[in-house]
């Protein structure tokens, strides 16, 4: 297999965080007030990732934390990514003097409220879980906890 052919097949394992298409290209800041009322059960998997802080994780952060959990878990089980980056931020060129309008966006952040469920798993033992999901948490700039599904 050639060079150009391994790149292919390793951008189609990765996701694409960045939005298709948005109504604004710039947003305000916003405020991160209170809990999470949607996306804080789990819906798919048995285990999961729970969020106990208010923050911005940016797009490089999910992936970090999606292909930590992809290695320990190695072929078995499933994942799913319960928090998508739609939010730009935007810099200022360095030694830029004030004024002159709002920076252009450089990344995109999920806002991420506490409660908030970040990934879940699947089809493995809760030993595995625990420790991929362990692994996961400690690329995240949050406090987090592992959560199960009580049956």
């Amino acid at each position: 297999m050639s060079s150009f052919a391994v790149e292919m097949e390793l951008r189609k394992r990765t996701i694409d965080y960045n939005p298709k298409r948005t109504r604004f290209r710039k947003q305000h800041r916003g405020r991160m007030k209170g809990k999470s009322c949607r996306g804080n059960r789990i819906c798919f998997g048995r285990y999961a990732l729970q969020a106990l802080e208010p923050a911005w994780i940016t797009a490089r952060q999910i992936e970090a934390g999606r292909r930590a959990i992809t290695r320990y878990a190695r072929r078995g089980g499933k994942i799913w990514v319960r928090i998508f980056p739609d939010k730009p931020v935007t810099l200022r060129p360095t030694e830029t003097r004030m004024g002159s309008g709002k920076g252009s966006p450089e990344y995109w952040v999920a806002v991420v409220k506490p409660g908030r469920i970040l990934y879940e798993m699947g089809g493995v033992s809760e030993t595995v879980a625990r420790a991929a999901i362990s692994i996961a948490a400690s690329k995240m700039p949050i406090r987090s906890q592992f959560i199960r599904l009580e049956i």
